[in-house]
């Protein structure tokens, strides 16, 4: 949802020149002073149960010990922004923010450096044993033979997602001599030969890496990407990183890979479960572990604390918001008109983002119908960020989305056409990679929302939302009944089925919607079913 514009509360503040900020968590001084040296601000540092008149502050800025729930929106009825110094905002309800006109923002880059180095840190710690050689020596013990180590130079490290952490990662591994291998479904060969690495798919460097290191999202497609099975398919004697989130790397998986050895040591700063005190993994020696310090250097804290203090003013006066995690502001009167088209190209976005599987350089998005007459570089921007969000391992929104598409080498544009295609509106977007590209094709109808009007050369009709299983096959007697008594064994619901075809016989295509998220092995069946060319889940 776009959010509506806060411009009321605005003015009020600017005719005072005066605005309130709590901060309720701990930050550094010097990095909050444009807040602390600003004669216009009135900025308190304490906690929100400390605080009785929360109703008077314009902005929040946290860190991860304050949960900034509906409740608390609810008590500061004159919240305009809130700030988190930091990179994740799972503890703010940013839908919540979003219907009440609050701008939610981080600081996606202050803590890029201090995580990576944190991350090169403990890939030496493991090769050369360093924190168990420490234990040793303290207890007054000198057992030099007990912590022969390995060189780093030659080894080939694996990094699984290749965004800022990854990208500052294989610089410092270059320096070490180091051959790395990226695993990034999203990268493209251009920028990883700008980057000096190598591009490989996941088998390819679970087979060949000495130390893998994981930098991805926690979503569903990566929570336990480091299962039983993949783990099984690396180089005996590999070491694992995990500097990221919790539950990439399966911990029941890497015990007892740890267990029988395969695994020879693991690097850990982030878990399942938190405060891992009792966590089964801190009995190997082999496990070396931090609190989740990877971000927590002075130099971060500082950068963090000062990218919200600026963002946070620049918006109270009036600027835009750069790092804004939900939606920039505006008025009600362009909400209400955008609206509808907003979430019909995110939708499309995130439905090309998981059709299109290989790395992308283009995105085009043409316009035609009464859609032209309206702020359509909105539309653009929401349609990229809907196709990055899964992308990358930063939160993007309609502020950052061309930035972020920049730095992977995507470029984009948009075109308003004249011909509307028998629809009052039409947008049409196409991503282009490697010889590959896609097509969607959608439309606003007043009476039935957004729909996804055509795929690539088929005619279909449905509406985006919830799960959606997409089947290219050859159109054939008895295929769809096939697929549905398949699904049925499956116990998969089919809500609703689109089919398109070029002609009778050739190639055709089903987009499904179905009651549950269909798992690998539903999609593999379908595969099997000799007219089915592919079989692919879109979840919207």
């Amino acid at each position: 949802m776009i959010q509506q514009s806060t411009t009321e509360h605005q003015q009020t503040s600017s005719d005072k020149g005066h605005y309130r900020i709590l901060v309720s968590d701990a930050m550094s001084s010097e990095g909050l002073a444009p807040l602390l040296e600003n004669n216009q601000v009135d900025c308190v540092q304490q906690t929100i149960e400390d605080t009785s008149d929360l109703d008077s502050y314009d902005a929040l800025l946290v860190r991860s010990s304050t949960t900034v729930t509906a409740e608390l929106m609810d008590q500061m009825t004159n919240l305009k922004i809130v700030a988190r110094a930091g990179v994740g905002v799972d503890n703010i309800e940013i839908e919540e923010a979003t219907k009440r006109g609050i701008v939610v923002v981080n600081a996606p880059d202050g803590n890029t450096i201090s995580t990576a180095e944190h991350t090169f840190a403990m890939i030496i710690a493991l090769a050369r044993k360093i924190p168990q050689a420490n234990a040793s020596i303290k207890n007054k013990k000198w057992d030099r033979k007990a912590f022969q180590g390995s060189e780093l130079r030659g080894k080939t490290l694996g990094i699984i997602g290749f965004g800022r952490i990854g990208s500052e990662l294989s610089k410092r591994a270059h320096s070490f001599d180091i051959n790395v291998l990226v695993y990034d479904p999203f990268l493209t060969k251009e920028r990883a030969e700008k980057m000096g690495v190598e591009l490989a798919d996941l088998d390819a460097i679970l087979r060949t890496s000495d130390i893998l290191t994981v930098h991805t999202p926690l979503t569903k497609d990566t929570k336990g990407l480091l299962g039983e099975e993949n783990i099984k398919k690396t180089k005996p004697g590999v070491f694992l990183i995990n500097c990221a989130r919790g539950g990439i790397i399966d911990e029941k998986a890497l015990y007892n890979n740890l267990e029988s050895g395969h695994v020879a040591g693991a690097a850990l700063d982030v878990f399942e479960e938190e405060p891992a005190n009792e966590n089964p993994l801190l009995a190997f020696d082999q496990v070396v572990a931090t609190p989740h310090i990877a971000a927590s250097t002075k130099e971060a804290q500082l950068n963090v604390a000062s990218q919200v203090s600026e963002e946070v003013l620049q918006f109270l006066n009036g600027m835009p918001a750069l790092n804004s995690i939900n939606l920039p502001t505006m008025s009600k009167e362009i909400f209400d008109t955008l609206q509808p088209y907003y979430e019909l190209t995110r939708k499309m976005g995130n439905i090309l983002s998981q059709s299109m599987k290989t790395p992308v350089q283009d995105i085009d998005v043409h316009y035609s119908g009464e859609v032209t007459e309206l702020e359509t570089s909105v539309l653009t921007r929401s349609l990229i960020a809907g196709f990055l969000s899964s992308r990358v391992d930063a939160p993007v929104n309609d502020v950052n989305a061309t930035i972020i598409a920049k730095e992977r080498g995507i470029t984009y544009g948009e075109k308003h056409r004249s011909d509307e295609s028998g629809y009052s509106n039409l947008i049409k977007a196409t991503v282009k990679g490697e010889g590959k590209k896609f097509a969607i094709y959608g439309t606003y109808v007043k009476a039935y929302g957004p729909r996804i009007v055509r795929i690539n050369d088929f005619n279909v009709d449905f509406y985006p939302t919830g799960h959606l299983i997409y089947i290219q096959h050859t159109d054939r007697p008895g295929v769809i009944g096939k697929m549905g008594q398949l699904l049925g064994k499956h116990n998969v619901n089919i809500a609703t089925m689109q089919v398109g075809r070029r002609q009778e016989g050739g190639e055709a295509i089903m987009m499904l919607a179905v009651d549950k998220e269909p798992n690998q092995n539903v999609l593999d069946d379908l595969t099997s079913i000799e007219e089915i060319i592919m079989a692919d889940k879109i979840e919207v």
